[in-house]
């Protein structure tokens, strides 16, 4: 069944559909092709900031704003979003003179920033705009001018902020990243703004905080007898057993699947050591690496369980890839 429609369009859904994809994209690679050393500055002045980048905009442009405040936050950058029309109602206090405030607006003529300029240039904190008007007065009055001109709007009738405000949000997700890599902000920095996240999880949990440790490792020396490996394996419950040697270094691992297989070889329990079934030069991680490092090397090598090892080689952890799933780092 096809969509039935009630407007006075000519054109198909998807038709429709794809020409505002098209024209946005068109309106973002514009944007790239324009950019020039107001953006640089820009740039410049976020990164001599010494207070906080405070972000403004009115209707959809404040929800543009709101947005470009968050990634800042979020990649190193202190940030937060202030509407305008509040700010002439108290909120103006939250600005100091080391702030910067990027202004968004496509005609450069929101009545509510404009009132607001002049404590601005009062206060002496710095003022980045984006508009689509160069020649406005928020364009003029700015420290810098980031021109977000796009040609036509999405919207069919040419009326509702769409083109605009995704080059809009371009703009400003190109800027966040720009300071974001000057910086040299990391990967570990952005997981510490995201601790709650799986994200958060995967880059900052270590091995050494997943990992079972002391009696709660199942061990066996290498002369053990088979039934006393099973014996550890069973109380420890990780579905294997490391197997050590006098010095407490790993020499062997034993497992479950090990274990299938010497039922199947009709091996006696009874006759038979830990030495002569184990698996010898076992994978092993050190306690300090990230626990996804963990869960990449499990699943290349196709097993399930991992010992860990210190600088000298020593055993001092083991840990299962329930383990990991109980961490969710998986």
């Amino acid at each position: 069944m096809g969509i039935r429609t009630t407007g006075t369009g000519t054109k198909q859904p998807l038709e429709l559909a794809r020409e505002v994809l098209q024209i946005e994209a068109r309106a973002v690679e514009a944007l790239a092709q324009r950019l020039d050393a107001s953006f640089n500055r820009a740039v410049e002045i976020i990164l001599q900031c010494r207070g906080r980048v405070v972000v403004s905009g009115m209707g959809k442009s404040g929800h543009i704003g709101s947005k470009i405040a968050a990634t800042l936050a979020s990649t190193g950058t202190p940030a937060f979003f202030m509407h305008p029309a509040e700010a002439s109602h108290g909120d103006l206090g939250m600005i100091i003179r080391d702030d910067v405030v990027i202004a968004l607006s496509n005609s450069g003529e929101s009545d509510e920033l404009l009132a607001i300029l002049p404590l601005l240039k009062r206060m002496g904190a710095k003022l980045i705009s984006i508009t689509g008007n160069p020649k406005s007065s928020l364009a003029r009055e700015a420290d810098v001018h980031l021109d977000a001109h796009v040609d036509q709007e999405a919207c069919p009738l040419g009326l509702s902020p769409t083109a605009s405000t995704t080059a809009a949000l371009a703009l400003g997700d190109a800027l966040a990243v720009t300071v974001l890599d000057m910086r040299g902000f990391s990967a570990e920095d952005f997981a510490r703004s995201h601790p709650g996240g799986q994200l958060g999880r995967r880059l900052l949990l270590h091995v050494s905080d997943i990992m079972r440790q002391g009696d709660a490792i199942p061990t066996v020396k290498q002369d053990a007898g088979l039934s006393a490996g099973l014996l550890e394996m069973s109380r420890k419950g990780l579905g294997m057993t490391a197997i050590v040697d006098e010095t407490g270094k790993p020499v062997g691992i034993f497992t479950d699947g090990d274990l299938r297989r010497a039922f199947e070889q009709g091996i006696n329990v009874g006759d038979t050591t830990m030495r002569e079934v184990m698996h010898a030069n076992p994978l092993s991680i050190l306690p300090s690496q990230l626990a996804v490092d963990a869960v990449e090397c499990m699943e290349k090598k196709k097993i399930t369980s991992l010992l860990v090892v210190d600088q000298q080689g020593t055993l001092v952890g083991a840990l299962n890839m329930h383990d990991l799933l109980i961490a969710k780092v998986v």
